[in-house]
């Protein structure tokens, strides 16, 4: 491998780039004047071989190596050394395929120092390691031989010959090689030795110890859970049995009081029997002593009382009837007058019609006579002027001069057409000759022209009769992209969704096979429906987590996904028939309602919507929270004492009856249901899109094979077409067709000359008359002059009196008819009276009926109350004999009574000592219960697991008074471990772990590189 060329760029006096070539494979010398830059060539070599003393270059830093130091726009150095490595035998390792091998090196002011071989990026040590391997170690002292240092040499001692001569086999690389690998497995010892040291010394004995803390630590953090279970079980039974106790002291204390009230209603209703019976047996004596003279006296005034009444409430009856009868003739009356103003309204209508005709009628006659009054006036103008009328615009001088001119010309235009049409004649003649004699070639070709239009005509027909409209696919297609682009549009947005509302998806597997899928109802947060966007964020913070609970049909349900449903989270499962809401009572959702408003206060519950088979669960998540319109409502509503229920603003703040209050910022608050409100409205749009696109490609799949059809009748009848084109234009240029053409045209201009020289000829006679007419008139117009003015004067004046005594009776008319409609007007108010008169009676009609009602039915009444009032006189009579039975019947009785009185108040003062006793053991509870509540917040949330089996407070599976026993010991083993125990040996443990795996890990890293 030797040099075959240099070149250099910004390299100490070589500002631009410089290529020098040619040299030798054995032997180079650089010649040349002073200061021309031979020692620069030298430097640039020793440069890209990678010189590490600068000195031998001349330069105390890199950067001097750049042409004049960077300062004069250039700013790097660059130096590139093209190798030639024909020569396999001697050629780098790695490099026997290249035949040349290009080094660059460069540098740049004040920044990085970079090697490329054969324009790739290469690290220092393997540039060296190239260059060592052929044996050309610039750094090697011997490596430059510069001037004045032969004698040095030769005069060098055998170990520096030695080394010189290794350097000069390639042997010396190995050497260094072996030492720095010698050094560096001596320092990854001691490193090993250090943390080996460090292990056995420090970490290990301090691991040890903290893991000894860690176990007790454990042992107490275990015993304060438990300790904290037993602590809430315990409470929560001295709670249960404390309102348990409560509920029935109110219970038995109501139950009591309403044994009190009985007993004293009983006796008050004894009371007033004694008292009736003491009144009744005077009443009897008073009766027995008068033999019931005063009470047949009283039947009997009374009788004769009610005879009176009714004679006298008949008569009234009667004459209500009687009144009666005589408004409904006046309403019949009435109603007649209404139907006579009826018919009068429709005859006054008529009348105005007619004479607005008649007037009409009159309008038209005089506008026809101002018309001819002022034509009449025109040509009474005009005479006066010399014309013959009062329409024309010259005199009869000019319309003679006129009229002779026409003449001149319509005889010359005449001669012109004549001899035109002696001309065509002939013309004509010869070309129908020539016509004649081409028929036969003529009648062919018409023959196959009719043979192409038959052709045409029935694809036309079976194009016509095929059941398809042109154009009808395009559409259809253009509404399918616009379909697939809606569906894919609502696709992205369910999908973008979804991605969103990730926690709120369930997948399962089936765990068994042919799982009913409908027993899985699905997640809370897709299962309710917002009534009112307002309120998300509050239901929102009501529902909480429960929002993403799963709602199934029934337990085993719920035990077969957890089991084989391959689950990827965790989840909580509703079943339904197991799940038990606590809904808020409907006695304190009136009470909050009467409180502060049923509209600032309202069940979560009531602000969603659901299936009526999911309405447990839902009951359970959202039926024991309001939410409320303000702060100051759910305040109200959370701590009244009669109502003490969790409430939550529409801002989300929760104010719990334990004294919990949570609130603050919420970021994106009931942004969850409103996506999903969102997601719903985006699958349904996507489900109405899809539809509509199955059915647009149905019927394209349908309206396929006739549009194939059609497309191909279509292209037949464009061929055919364009064939009949071309064979009409042939036949069009034939000589046949062309002289038929030449003699139509000929004909046709021969025709219409005729016409013209018809009409030119009529056209001369009429002006050869005006022109007799008019010397006629101009010889006569001065002789009739006068008399024409007179006649014209006369015909005015009489068209002047017609005018103004038809405008005389245009007035009339419209008089008249002004007078009808005032009539009608008129007729029309009285017609609106008698309704008014009509309703009035109606009214009063009615009322008439309703007191001709009551009366009857008082009649009745008194006539009823008469035959008993007789009745009971005749029964009064009958009882004078039973009265001495009864009244010693009535006083047995009143003792019996006596003595039941006497035992219900001593019955009552026992029921009053044991209310008194009751009350003060609710009292005692009340306070108990209220002060656990205030002590222990968790009773509130937790309180509805209370004795359920299953629960960590099942009372029927664990004695509470041996729980209270066990809690008593566990107390005193906690408080002996909680003064020996090392609170912070969790974090203490896991942090001197991961000091010693790292150093473990440091250390087989070491070993690793130290082994391989």
């Amino acid at each position: 491998m030797h040099i075959k060329e240099v070149c250099l760029e910004g390299f100490k006096s070589y500002a631009t780039r410089t290529v020098v070539p040619g040299f030798d494979p054995y032997f180079n010398a650089i010649t040349g004047l002073n200061g021309s830059g031979k020692s620069n060539i030298l430097d640039s070599i020793c440069f890209v071989l990678g010189i590490t003393n600068l000195q031998q270059v001349r330069a105390a830093n890199l950067q001097e190596l750049v042409y004049k130091q960077g300062q004069a726009g250039i700013t790097k150095a660059t130096v590139s050394i093209v190798f030639d490595n024909s020569d396999r035998n001697r050629s780098p390792l790695g490099y026997e395929d290249c035949q040349e091998i290009t080094v660059t090196r460069q540098i740049v002011v004040g920044g990085r120092n970079k090697y490329l071989i054969n324009g790739h990026l290469a690290q220092p040590s393997r540039v060296q390691t190239l260059f060592h391997s052929v044996q050309l170690n610039v750094n090697n002292p011997h490596f430059l031989i510069m001037q004045g240092r032969i004698t040095k040499v030769l005069n060098m001692k055998p170990p520096e010959i030695l080394s010189m001569l290794e350097e000069a086999a390639g042997t010396r690389m190995y050497e260094t090689k072996k030492e720095a690998a010698l050094k560096t497995l001596e320092k990854k010892q001691s490193k090993v030795d250090e943390i080996d040291k460090l292990l056995d010394q420090e970490i290990l004995p301090a691991l040890e110890k903290l893991r000894k803390e860690r176990v007790h630590y454990m042992q107490w953090a275990n015993g304060n859970t438990e300790l904290d279970r037993l602590r809430r079980f315990c409470i929560a039974y001295e709670y249960v049995q404390a309102e348990k106790i409560r509920d029935n002291a109110v219970s038995v204390v109501g139950q009591i009081k309403a044994n009190i009230s009985e007993l004293d209603g009983n006796t008050e209703r004894m009371q007033v029997e004694i008292q009736e019976m003491e009144t009744k047996i005077s009443t009897l004596t008073a009766e027995k002593e008068a033999k019931l003279g005063g009470e047949v006296k009283t039947l009997s005034e009374k009788v004769d009382s009610l005879s009176r009444d009714l004679v006298k409430e008949t008569s009234v009856l009667s004459n209500q009837k009687e009144s009666l009868r005589a408004e409904k003739k006046a309403a019949e009356k009435i109603v007649r007058s209404i139907e006579d103003i009826k018919r009068s309204i429709g005859e006054g209508d008529a009348a105005v019609k007619k004479a607005e005709d008649g007037a009409a009628d009159l309008k038209k006659r005089v506008e026809d006579l101002s018309k001819n009054l002022k034509e009449s006036e025109k040509e009474y103008q005009g005479v006066l002027a010399g014309k013959s009328s009062g329409d024309e615009d010259k005199c009869l001088e000019d319309q003679l001069r006129d009229a002779k001119a026409a003449v001149g010309n319509a005889e010359t235009e005449l001669k012109q057409l004549e001899t035109k049409i002696s001309h065509s004649e002939k013309e004509f003649k010869e070309k129908k000759e020539q016509l004649i004699s081409k028929r036969d070639e003529a009648v062919a070709v018409e023959n196959e022209l009719n043979v192409r239009r038959k052709d045409v005509d029935n694809v036309k027909v079976a194009l016509e009769s095929l059941a398809y409209e042109e154009g009808r696919m395009e559409t259809l297609q253009k509404d399918r992209l616009a379909e697939l682009e809606l569906v894919q549009k609502f696709k992205d947005e369910v999908r973008d969704l979804s991605a969103v509302l990730a926690n709120v998806q369930f997948t399962y597997r089936d765990p068994v096979k042919n799982f009913d899928k409908s027993k899985v109802k699905g997640v809370v947060a897709k299962l309710i429906k917002v009534k009112d966007s307002s309120t998300t964020t509050a239901l929102e913070v009501a529902a909480g987590r429960k929002l993403y609970n799963v709602v199934v049909d029934t337990e085993n349900t719920g035990k077969q996904l957890l089991q084989n449903g391959n689950l990827q989270r965790r989840v909580t499962i509703i079943p339904l028939n197991k799940i038990q809401s606590h809904a808020v009572p409907k006695r304190i959702q009136d009470a909050a309602g009467r409180m502060v408003g049923e509209e600032n206060a309202k069940l979560a519950l009531s602000l969603v919507g659901y299936d009526e088979d999911v309405k447990a669960a839902m009951a359970y998540v959202f039926g024991s929270t309001f939410v409320c319109s303000g702060i100051d409502v759910a305040k109200e509503v959370a701590f009244n004492r009669d109502i003490r229920t969790p409430s939550v603003t529409l801002e989300g703040d929760i104010f719990d009856p334990s004294g919990l209050l949570t609130g603050g910022s919420r970021k994106d608050g009931g942004r969850l249901l409103k996506q999903l409100h969102e997601l719903a409205e985006a699958e349904s749009m996507l489900c109405i899109h899809q539809k509509r696109l199955s059915e647009i490609e149905e019927k394209i799949a349908q309206l396929l094979p006739l549009q194939k059809k059609f497309m191909h009748l279509k292209s037949q009848l464009e061929l055919k077409e364009y064939d009949l084109s071309l064979f009409q234009g042939r036949a069009e240029q034939n000589e046949h067709h062309k002289l038929g053409e030449l003699v139509k045209k000929i004909e046709k201009e021969l025709n219409e000359a005729k016409l013209e020289a018809k009409e030119k000829r009529l056209l001369y006679k009429n002006c050869v008359s005006t022109v007799s007419s008019l010397e006629k008139s101009i010889k006569e117009h001065g002789k009739q002059r006068e008399t024409r003015l007179k006649d014209l004067d006369k015909k005015i004046k009489t068209l002047k009196d017609q005018m103004q005594s038809a405008s005389k009776d245009l007035k009339g008319h419209e008089n008249e008819r002004e007078r009808l409609i005032m009539e009608k007007e008129a007729v029309i108010q009285e017609h609106a009276s008698l309704e008014n008169q009509l309703v009035s009676l109606q009214t009063q009609i009615n009322s008439l009926t309703a007191e001709v009602d009551n009366l009857t039915s008082k009649v009745s009444s008194i006539k009823k109350e008469y035959d008993q009032a007789q009745s009971e006189l005749n029964l009064s009579r009958s009882k004078m004999k039973e009265c001495d039975a009864e009244i010693s019947a009535i006083v047995k009785e009143q003792q019996k009574l006596q003595h039941k009185i006497s035992d219900a108040i001593v019955e009552r003062k026992k029921l009053e000592n044991e209310i008194k006793r009751m009350e003060m053991e609710q009292k005692d509870c009340s306070l108990k219960v209220d002060k656990l509540l205030e002590r222990h917040s968790w009773i509130a949330a937790e309180k509805q697991l209370f004795g359920k089996s299953g629960t960590d407070y099942d009372f029927s599976s664990r004695d509470p008074h041996k729980s209270r026993e066990e809690l008593e010991k566990l107390q005193a083993e906690q408080s002996g471990l909680e003064k020996r125990v090392n609170k912070k040996v969790m974090a203490m443990f896991e942090k001197a772990e991961d000091e010693y795996n790292d150093l473990l890990s440091k250390k087989n890293i070491i070993e690793f590189l130290r082994w391989s």
